[in-house]
């Protein structure tokens, strides 16, 4: 092992610690919090493991609004923890390291610091060890393999404390444009399909109730939700210079009603309302409708006494995604669920 590469190594621990606490998107000012990273030339980005340049858009869907994340109702998903993708030219990399004097990172949990350490790899052909779990061996490459059409590879992880990150361990390499390396964790339109599911944001389940104040013990409250906010989302994750892409497309389902109190009754009994065909979901209140019973909605059998139940409303979103080359299929349901305040009355009556 080469004088220098010890500290390298070291550094690397302390380097990993500094970025897993701090978020991804703070790092060096050129990301935005949509995970949008990508057509920057800021020197701290191209650094850092952590950043990826995975563009993503919002095609369609609301945008206005409270928004918040999905969490998927199959608790072993997870978005994906590390992969690889093409980071520099050979031209791009030897002025990276010409301009910094050699200050980044070379894989998620490895960072270079001095200049040597990366002229002996990328530009004298020295080989190097990859930080895998073979430990296996690197071939070094002739000056940045300048004039070469292809790109330097490196892993990403956008938290370096996740454990699953280390599944990524060698350093940086390079590929032949046009190709997509043959290895474990090299990207995927599915991957990028988990990317975007990782980064919808839907609106917030503010459910339309009536009586909207106060319920009646025994009277139903009926519950609608408005087909204009809900409506399915699709957001694109594109990873420049692979030509891969992904559409991940959220579809509200359903609605899920927990009352708040065992003391309560759902419409339909399941606490489960379904879509309607226009893309609404339970049926707004008209004028008459007290004594009906909703196809949507609670009945409060106890009144509140001061202490408002809990109402819960959980929206199911339906997952699904397109990609590259005809590529597609289904992911896991997502939810979100939102809670408010429920005060139930008794019903007044008069002897005369």
């Amino acid at each position: 092992m080469r004088p220098g590469h010890a500290i390298a190594t070291t550094i690397v621990s302390v380097a990993g610690i500094l970025l897993a606490s701090t978020p991804a998107d703070a790092i060096g000012g050129g990301g935005t919090n949509d995970g949008t990273h990508g057509g920057t030339d800021h020197k701290d980005i191209y650094a850092s493991a952590t950043y990826s340049r995975i563009k993503v858009r919002q095609v369609s869907g609301p945008t206005g609004g409270t928004h918040g994340a999905l969490s998927s109702v199959d608790v072993n998903w997870e978005p994906p923890a590390c992969w690889y993708e093409p980071v520099f030219t050979g031209e791009e990399l030897k002025s990276f390291v010409d301009k910094t004097g050699g200050d980044g990172d070379v894989g998620i949990h490895e960072s270079w610091f001095g200049k040597r350490l990366w002229t002996d790899h990328y530009q004298d052909g020295k080989p190097e060890t990859n930080f895998d779990d073979e430990h296996s061996t690197a071939k070094g490459y002739k000056d940045y393999n300048v004039g070469e059409n292809g790109y330097f590879w490196r892993s990403v992880a956008p938290d370096a404390s996740d454990s699953k990150s280390w599944d990524c361990g060698r350093i940086m390499f390079w590929q032949d444009a046009g190709q997509l390396p043959k290895i474990p964790h090299a990207p995927t339109p599915e991957m990028l399909a988990d990317y975007a599911y990782n980064r919808i944001k839907v609106p917030d389940t503010g459910i339309e109730l009536k009586p909207t104040a106060k319920s009646t013990v025994n009277l139903p409250t009926w519950v609608w939700l408005d087909t204009g906010t809900f409506r399915e989302i699709k957001v694109r994750a594109e990873l420049p210079r692979t030509n891969l892409w992904a559409e991940t497309t959220a579809k509200p389902v359903a609605l899920h009603l927990t009352p708040g109190t065992d003391d309560a009754e759902t419409y339909p009994s399941s606490g489960n309302c379904t879509i309607n065909d226009d893309g609404s979901i339970g049926t707004p209140y008209a004028k008459g409708d007290a004594d009906k019973t909703p196809p949507c909605g609670i009945r409060y059998l106890r009144a509140t006494n001061g202490q408002p139940y809990r109402l819960k409303a959980s929206i199911t979103w339906q997952i699904t995604w397109q990609g590259t080359g005809g590529s597609g299929g289904d992911l896991p349901d997502g939810t979100f669920e939102t809670t408010q305040d429920m005060n139930v009355q008794e019903i007044q009556s008069i002897n005369r």
